[in-house]
């Protein structure tokens, strides 16, 4: 099969070097010198056949009549609207799918809960008032164990439900982090695609040039024409570096509860609960400080490799064309072959 193929290629080249022979030689027969018969030189990137060099290369390429800069921007303001205006349906419906369902989460599910927490505490916190002015006033001596117990039962589940505001609180900012950071990327995303659509190449680029670059996130893949990837980078940074903040904001939190507890009561049901939830928190945070450290390295090598292969679409790869000059004595087949 592979054998017939290039067959009929050869064929098909030897055909066009013969009309473009014949034509030459009429040109030349018109006026025009000898010396004047053009070789067609093997160009990185451009075969000269017109059928080759419109393939489309990537995804980027998909027809469209909706090439305005400003309009794919200004779109790009919604949710997945720079993709709609630039025909890719499908992307821009996961960006607004996903988009929509962190708006969802963070401005409506997460204030609904934070109310509810709010309508939980309120008989908590009478209640507490009421047993701390029953404390205050009682003569008694024998009811205020009695007052005393009950205080403190009211008070710890207002505190217990304070620390589920709290984490509810941190974990509705670092969503809203991701919400924009997913928002920014669908932004870069527009862009590169309206880039790529206008400036595509297939020129090798410098790998060293991309690593230098890489050094600040989001620059290497910006070089390479990859804006959709640095809106990628740009996204998890953000998003990582939030939630590295909020769980450290918690175990601060938890801490002070903690050093507090070790004073009153360190081997307390309660201090153990407090224990677990600094542990908790510093594995998040840690886990994201990781997590940051492999994002950088991973934009670093990402920006690298697509140096590296920028050219592997080059259609002169791999060429077979016609030479026609005073120096081929005659007619020519070139095959080029560069891997």
């Amino acid at each position: 099969m592979l054998n017939r193929f290039m067959i009929a290629m050869l064929l098909a080249t030897l055909c066009a070097a013969v009309s473009a022979f014949a034509q030459g030689g009429a040109d030349s027969a018109a006026g025009e010198s000898d010396s004047s018969t053009a070789t067609i030189a093997l160009q990185t990137g451009k075969t000269g056949i017109e059928s080759i060099d419109t393939l489309t290369v990537n995804e980027w390429d998909i027809p469209t009549e909706h090439n305005s800069l400003a309009l794919t921007m200004i779109f790009s303001l919604l949710p997945g609207g720079g993709q709609y205006y630039t025909g890719h349906y499908v992307r821009g419906g996961f960006i607004t799918g996903i988009e929509g369902l962190l708006i969802y989460e963070v401005y409506f599910n997460k204030e609904f809960q934070k109310d509810r927490v709010y309508e939980q505490a309120k008989p908590f916190q009478d209640s507490v008032a009421i047993m701390t002015r029953k404390i205050m006033t009682n003569t008694e001596r024998d009811s205020l164990p009695y007052y005393q117990e009950k205080r403190n039962s009211y008070a710890n589940r207002v505190r217990e439900l304070s620390d589920k505001k709290m984490e509810q609180e941190d974990l509705r900012t670092a969503e809203n982090a991701w919400l924009f950071g997913l928002h920014l990327y669908s932004m870069f995303d527009a862009f590169g695609i309206w880039y790529n659509n206008h400036h595509r190449s297939v020129e090798l680029r410098s790998m060293k040039k991309a690593l230098l670059l890489g050094i600040i996130p989001g620059f290497g893949q910006m070089y390479n024409g990859e804006f959709g990837k640095a809106g990628l980078v740009y996204m998890s940074i953000i998003g990582a570096t939030t939630s590295m903040r909020t769980s450290q904001h918690m175990v601060n939190y938890y801490l002070k509860r903690k050093h507090t507890m070790a004073d009153e009561a360190p081997g307390s049901e309660e201090y153990e609960k407090i224990v677990e939830r600094v542990t908790y928190y510093r594995k998040n945070r840690n886990q994201y400080i990781w997590g940051m450290s492999l994002i950088y390295l991973y934009s670093l090598a990402d920006a690298a490799v697509d140096a590296l292969l920028s050219d592997f679409d080059n259609p002169m790869h791999f060429a077979l064309l016609p030479n026609l000059g005073p120096t081929s004595g005659g007619v020519q087949a070139l095959l080029n072959w560069n891997f």
